[in-house]
């Protein structure tokens, strides 16, 4: 009788531990506050958040330099070079909005580029965009870099930021790739700079504790990409496994009938 009416508790146990609600949020980053054509930039090491991640924004005073992340609602699309880094190349944030988070990923920092999440969670998507110091950039060349398809159009010049899903362990889930720009092309009126936001489906990603980013260009130079290693990104959908109150409550319940059920046969 005790045998049977502990493995109907470790059932129900079971049962109710699996029983969770999916809690769907997204990074829109339109409950930061900013003043119209401004961006966030704290002169310090700091994290914002937005939805259920968090994005690190690293400042070094000796140098006044940045990596990491900020937010924006800037939207300069014709003006070039470093002192236009904040704008988006597009009218604004993804699906109309007005904010975005905006990335510089430094191969110089210690610390990858990343947006990590205070508990597992399943990828759903995210929307991602050149900023127009890049878009700029590759579409005319500057000091520094190149432009793309060079003077004949021909040159095979590709830039893409690749997603990696890391879980808590540390381990690697999976990779995503996007394409920013693509010169690749044997039909040169199919290389393309991306001016608009694209959606990428990141699901493959699994459950992730963090996503870290890395960026390439075929524009590499003696001390690394010449291409300006910066992109926009928004509208960041993720699931999280949430238990319910009730079964919460009612697991605690059935572990403490086993445990009640066990002191019995202990005594006896």
């Amino acid at each position: 009788m005790q045998h049977t009416l502990i493995s109907a508790c470790l059932a129900l146990c079971a049962a109710l531990g699996a029983s969770v609600a999916q809690a769907a949020t997204t990074s829109t980053f339109e409950e930061l506050a900013l003043a119209p054509s401004s961006h966030y930039f704290p002169e310090v090491r700091t994290t914002f958040t937005s939805g259920a991640a968090s994005f690190a924004h690293n400042y070094n005073s000796d140098y006044g330099s940045w990596s990491g992340w900020v937010y924006s609602n800037e939207t300069d699309i014709t003006t070039a070079g470093y002192e236009n880094q904040f704008s988006v190349f597009n009218s604004g944030g993804a699906a109309q909005s007005s904010t975005y988070a905006l990335a510089y990923v430094s191969t110089y920092e210690p610390e990858p580029t990343a947006i990590t999440f205070a508990a597992p969670v399943q990828v759903g998507s995210v929307a991602l965009t050149n900023t127009t110091y890049a878009a700029l950039s590759m579409q005319q060349g500057d000091f520094f870099a190149k432009k793309f398809g060079g003077v004949s159009g021909n040159d095979e010049d590709f830039f893409y930021v690749s997603i990696i899903g890391k879980a808590f362990d540390g381990s690697t889930t999976g990779k995503v790739d996007v394409y920013l720009a693509d010169f690749r092309f044997g039909d040169n009126s199919q290389d393309y700079i991306l001016d608009h936001w694209l959606t990428v489906d990141l699901s493959s990603l699994g459950a992730v504790s963090s996503l870290q980013f890395e960026m390439y260009s075929s524009d590499v130079g003696l001390y690394g990409m010449n291409t300006p290693s910066y992109f926009a990104l928004d509208n960041l959908s993720v699931t999280a496994a949430v238990p319910e109150p009730s079964t919460a409550w009612l697991s605690l319940v059935g572990m403490a009938l086993v445990a009640a059920v066990l002191r019995r046969r202990k005594q006896a």
